[in-house]
Protein backbone atom coordinates (compact mmCIF):
# COMPACT_ATOMS: atom_id res chain seq x y z
CA UNK A 1 0.00 0.00 0.00
CA UNK A 2 1.27 2.95 -1.01
CA UNK A 3 1.88 6.14 1.72
CA UNK A 4 -0.40 9.51 1.04
CA UNK A 5 1.84 12.45 0.15
CA UNK A 6 1.77 14.82 3.03
CA UNK A 7 4.46 17.81 1.39
CA UNK A 8 1.88 19.78 -0.38
CA UNK A 9 1.10 22.40 2.45
CA UNK A 10 4.81 22.38 3.69
CA UNK A 11 6.15 23.09 -0.32
CA UNK A 12 3.16 25.64 -0.48
CA UNK A 13 3.96 27.61 2.95
CA UNK A 14 7.92 27.31 3.02
CA UNK A 15 9.15 27.21 -0.92
CA UNK A 16 8.99 28.75 -3.80
CA UNK A 17 6.41 28.32 -6.75
CA UNK A 18 9.16 26.57 -8.32
CA UNK A 19 9.53 24.00 -6.46
CA UNK A 20 5.79 23.65 -5.98
CA UNK A 21 5.47 23.13 -9.34
CA UNK A 22 8.11 20.90 -9.51
CA UNK A 23 6.46 18.55 -7.07
CA UNK A 24 2.93 18.92 -8.37
CA UNK A 25 4.03 17.74 -11.73
CA UNK A 26 5.69 15.06 -10.13
CA UNK A 27 3.12 14.19 -7.56
CA UNK A 28 -0.65 13.15 -7.93
CA UNK A 29 -2.31 13.45 -4.99
CA UNK A 30 -0.17 17.05 -4.55
CA UNK A 31 -1.78 17.80 -8.06
CA UNK A 32 -5.27 17.21 -6.65
CA UNK A 33 -4.77 19.31 -3.98
CA UNK A 34 -3.79 21.49 -5.82
CA UNK A 35 -6.87 21.71 -8.08
CA UNK A 36 -9.04 21.68 -4.77
CA UNK A 37 -7.07 24.97 -3.61
CA UNK A 38 -7.58 26.52 -7.22
CA UNK A 39 -11.14 25.96 -7.23
CA UNK A 40 -11.63 27.31 -3.44
CA UNK A 41 -9.25 30.28 -4.25
CA UNK A 42 -11.69 30.68 -7.50
CA UNK A 43 -14.74 30.55 -5.04
CA UNK A 44 -13.61 32.94 -2.73
CA UNK A 45 -12.33 35.71 -5.70
CA UNK A 46 -16.00 35.26 -6.47
CA UNK A 47 -17.98 36.45 -3.54
CA UNK A 48 -15.16 38.99 -2.95
CA UNK A 49 -16.65 41.61 -4.44
CA UNK A 50 -19.75 41.41 -2.71
CA UNK A 51 -17.98 41.05 0.68
CA UNK A 52 -16.47 44.16 0.15
CA UNK A 53 -19.62 46.65 -1.16
CA UNK A 54 -21.09 44.84 2.09
CA UNK A 55 -18.32 46.79 4.42
CA UNK A 56 -18.48 49.59 2.32
CA UNK A 57 -21.89 49.93 2.98
CA UNK A 58 -21.31 49.43 6.72
CA UNK A 59 -18.85 52.06 6.48
CA UNK A 60 -20.93 54.83 5.42
CA UNK A 61 -23.76 53.79 7.34
CA UNK A 62 -21.31 54.46 10.16
CA UNK A 63 -20.24 57.68 9.06
CA UNK A 64 -23.39 58.53 8.39
CA UNK A 65 -24.25 58.16 12.01
CA UNK A 66 -21.11 59.98 13.54
CA UNK A 67 -22.17 63.16 11.11
CA UNK A 68 -25.56 62.75 12.41
CA UNK A 69 -24.81 62.60 16.26
CA UNK A 70 -22.38 65.68 15.71
CA UNK A 71 -24.78 67.83 14.21
CA UNK A 72 -27.63 66.75 16.78
CA UNK A 73 -25.27 68.19 19.82
CA UNK A 74 -24.20 71.10 18.37
CA UNK A 75 -27.70 71.90 17.73
CA UNK A 76 -28.74 71.17 21.11
CA UNK A 77 -25.64 73.11 23.02
CA UNK A 78 -26.43 75.88 20.64
CA UNK A 79 -29.84 76.14 21.41
CA UNK A 80 -28.89 75.60 25.22
CA UNK A 81 -26.50 78.54 24.55
CA UNK A 82 -28.59 80.68 22.99
CA UNK A 83 -31.75 80.39 24.90
CA UNK A 84 -30.65 82.70 28.11
CA UNK A 85 -33.42 81.30 30.36
CA UNK A 86 -31.93 77.47 29.97
CA UNK A 87 -28.82 78.91 29.97
CA UNK A 88 -28.61 81.03 33.11
CA UNK A 89 -30.78 78.13 35.63
CA UNK A 90 -28.50 75.20 34.28
CA UNK A 91 -24.62 76.30 35.02
CA UNK A 92 -22.18 74.08 35.27
CA UNK A 93 -21.09 73.85 39.63
CA UNK A 94 -24.66 75.12 40.97
CA UNK A 95 -27.06 72.46 42.30
CA UNK A 96 -31.10 73.69 42.25
CA UNK A 97 -32.38 74.10 45.62
CA UNK A 98 -36.04 73.17 46.76
CA UNK A 99 -36.61 76.99 46.64
CA UNK A 100 -35.01 77.26 42.71
CA UNK A 101 -37.70 74.70 41.87
CA UNK A 102 -40.66 76.63 43.59
CA UNK A 103 -41.40 74.39 46.81
CA UNK A 104 -42.50 76.63 50.33
CA UNK A 105 -38.75 76.33 52.40
CA UNK A 106 -38.52 77.03 55.52
CA UNK A 107 -35.26 79.30 57.21
CA UNK A 108 -32.88 76.43 56.79
CA UNK A 109 -34.01 75.61 53.08
CA UNK A 110 -35.85 72.62 53.96
CA UNK A 111 -39.39 71.70 52.53
CA UNK A 112 -42.14 72.82 54.43
CA UNK A 113 -44.82 70.67 55.13
CA UNK A 114 -48.07 71.85 56.67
Amino acid sequence: MKEKCTKYESLFIFRSNEELEKHINECEECAKEDLKMKKISALISEVRGHYINKRRNFAKLKAACIIFVFLFCGAAFGVISMNTDVSDTIKYGTTLSAEDLGFPVDSYGLIMVE
